[in-house]
């Protein structure tokens, strides 16, 4: 009797989906928009695994309208905070996500932020597409160089790291403070965090959202900075007080922003406050959009529900937890 396992979307890039779909029963959810928990609810029961996005609520009531037959969560995802961790914990589910795969594509897309906010690209571009080019004068679209700049980093991952890489290539001072990489290396200087929010300007966010770090800037970190600060956020929106970051760029209290994640996801009319602050560019949670990263993320998470279910151990479980069924972990 072949494995059922639940697919929170009905197509997802590459070919990941057809070959899990050619050793398992999947159960697709084809409707449109964000599925909620309760929807995914009435296509879990007793499925082995289930397939999902970052953003997707896995929550007790998903994971308990599963039942005992649930093994493992495979996230085409490298966040992991749309969990319920302890629950899935509590139930022995392996939960597993995607590093390793996405670093190098989402450094550009930060390092791209950084240009765009540093340099106030958005604005000049809005500008022209609203036909208002009209005259050549040496004091429009001023930004501040990033060339020379000193760039810290917040979290000194995998992703961190690429940035650092990049970075090397504009001749940047790098500093960076995480606590699980306290020491120097060849591309950046570990320092403490009031350090690099008063040193730094370019600060660039790569934590995971956990109850450490969910508000981790806000108006007194922001106040911290230097007034030509540029913030620029690729890691999950509830790392910055959004509300305290529009305050910021509205009263010159930091030069500028990119933000490619948000406290709430996905966003509509909503996000008109945010998006329309000259200071800001503001993109879709696009950090992994590309055709070869993203078929990776669902190939590696149909990877680490095929090891759970025929026996061995996920690939890639989640920092602090069990590969196998019956013995997870809460994640750190």
């Amino acid at each position: 009797m072949r494995h059922r396992v639940l697919s929170t979307r009905g197509e997802l890039p590459g070919g990941g989906l057809a070959r899990l779909g050619s050793e398992v029963e999947l159960v697709r959810w084809t409707g449109a928009g964000r599925p909620q928990p309760a929807e995914l609810a009435e296509l879990a029961t007793g499925v082995s695994a289930i397939l999902a996005l970052g953003n997707d609520s896995v929550d007790a009531e998903l994971l308990a309208a599963a039942g005992p037959s649930l093994r493992v969560v495979g996230l085409a995802s490298m966040g992991f905070d749309a969990v319920d961790r302890r629950a899935a914990a509590e139930r022995g589910v392996v939960v597993t996500h995607t590093p390793g795969v996405l670093a190098e594509t989402t450094a550009d897309l930060a390092f791209s932020l950084v240009l765009m906010a540093r340099r106030r690209l958005g604005a000049a571009r809005d500008r022209l597409h609203a036909g208002q080019w009209d005259v050549f004068r040496m004091h429009d679209d001023l930004g501040l160089d990033v060339f020379g700049a000193t760039l810290g980093l917040v979290g000194y991952g995998q992703i961190g790291r690429a940035v650092a890489r990049r970075a090397a290539g504009f001749g940047m001072r790098v500093l960076h403070h995480d606590p699980l990489a306290p020491e120097d290396d060849n591309l950046s200087w570990a320092v403490d965090f009031g350090t690099l929010l008063a040193e730094s300007d370019i600060i660039s966010l790569h934590v995971p959202l956990t109850e450490s770090t969910r508000g981790l800037i806000g108006a007194d970190e922001l106040r911290a900075m230097k007034p030509t600060a540029t913030v620029v956020n690729t890691s999950r929106g509830g790392v910055v007080d959004e509300a305290a970051l529009l305050a910021a760029l509205r009263d010159g209290v930091i030069h500028s922003a990119g933000l490619d994640v948000f406290e709430r996801e996905p966003r509509g009319a909503d996000v008109a406050d945010l998006v329309e602050q000259s200071r800001l560019v503001a993109l879709p949670h696009v950090g992994s959009a590309t055709e070869a990263t993203r078929a990776a993320m669902v190939d590696l998470a149909v990877d680490n529900i095929l090891a759970v279910l025929s026996g061995r151990p996920a690939r890639t479980p989640l920092p602090g937890t069990a590969a196998v069924p019956g013995a997870a972990e809460v994640a750190r």
